[in-house]
């Protein structure tokens, strides 16, 4: 399964210390934000109906912009906890900004066990930082020369995800490959999405209001996605589903996610969701 992004980029090698992983997001979010996701962010549209997030969800949750692994007419998702090594092979160096991003999206899916690890054989997300020139030969070593050759054919890609599943659905290992030298805004618009491509949904979609929008740049985790991944990892919803299985529990999973959502991001509850614990 790969989701391609809008980046370019390399290949080489660093171990993550464990002080890192352990002190670099406080110090990342800490320092203001870009201007362009400053700006993106202040005009943010954040009040949804039920309809809206649903079409989003059932679009970016089922199918897959390149299908090269099986069936992607089920619910892909980490049922276990996730770990994320970081592989840096270029500079600058972006790895704090990798935590950072992964410790937002923790503080956000109400469900989801994610957190960054300096040990790659306790990952089952590998997100490797490339340069732009490079991203050509990362691809053939990683996918193959003939996988290589299809992704930059189809899809052109700057950023890229990928994920493997097994006979029930649930993701084994996922692999994000970012470009760190194409700007600042560019890379946390693609790292914001592809890491949230590799927890699930990996199928691009025409729905204005997500990073899942190849039209779209944010660089930040907004609350319409918000409701979209704490959806998929919602314990209800669960790998293999249909979508008609789906639709089935939705009544009871989406007032339970619009009142996290509220209540992470400081908004007004949804009437359904006032007097609830």
């Amino acid at each position: 399964m790969i989701a391609p992004n809008r980046t370019r980029g390399t290949r080489f090698r660093a171990v993550l210390a464990a002080a890192l992983v352990l002190a670099a997001p406080a110090a990342v979010l800490a320092q203001s934000e870009h201007p362009e996701i400053e700006r993106r962010r202040a005009v943010e549209r954040k009040t949804f109906t039920d309809a809206e997030i649903v079409e989003g969800f059932f679009k970016v949750a089922f199918g897959a912009e390149l299908h090269v692994g099986g069936p992607a007419d089920r619910i892909r998702k980490f049922d276990r906890p996730v770990r994320v090594f970081i592989d840096n092979r270029a500079k600058p160096d972006r790895r704090a900004e990798v935590v950072a991003a992964i410790a937002d999206i923790r503080a956000r899916v109400q469900h989801l066990d994610i957190a960054a690890t300096g040990t790659r054989e306790e990952a089952n997300v590998e997100v490797v930082l490339v340069r732009d020139r490079d991203l050509t030969n990362t691809l053939a070593k990683i996918y193959g020369s003939k996988r290589a050759f299809q992704i930059e054919r189809e899809l052109q890609p700057q950023c890229l995800s990928s994920l493997v599943k097994d006979e029930t659905f649930r993701i084994v290992h996922s692999r994000v490959i970012l470009v760190v030298d194409a700007g600042a805004f560019i890379f946390n618009d693609c790292l914001y999405e592809e890491l949230l491509q590799s927890l699930g949904p990996s199928n691009d979609t025409d729905v204005p209001w997500t990073m899942f929008n190849d039209d779209v740049r944010m660089g930040f985790f907004g609350v319409y996605d918000q409701y979209l991944i704490n959806i998929l990892y919602d314990p209800r919803i669960r790998p293999g589903m249909s979508a008609a299985e789906v639709r089935a529990v939705l009544p009871d999973v989406l007032p339970d996610v619009r009142a996290w959502v509220a209540k992470i991001n400081g908004l007004e509850p949804p009437p359904e969701a006032v007097g609830q614990r």
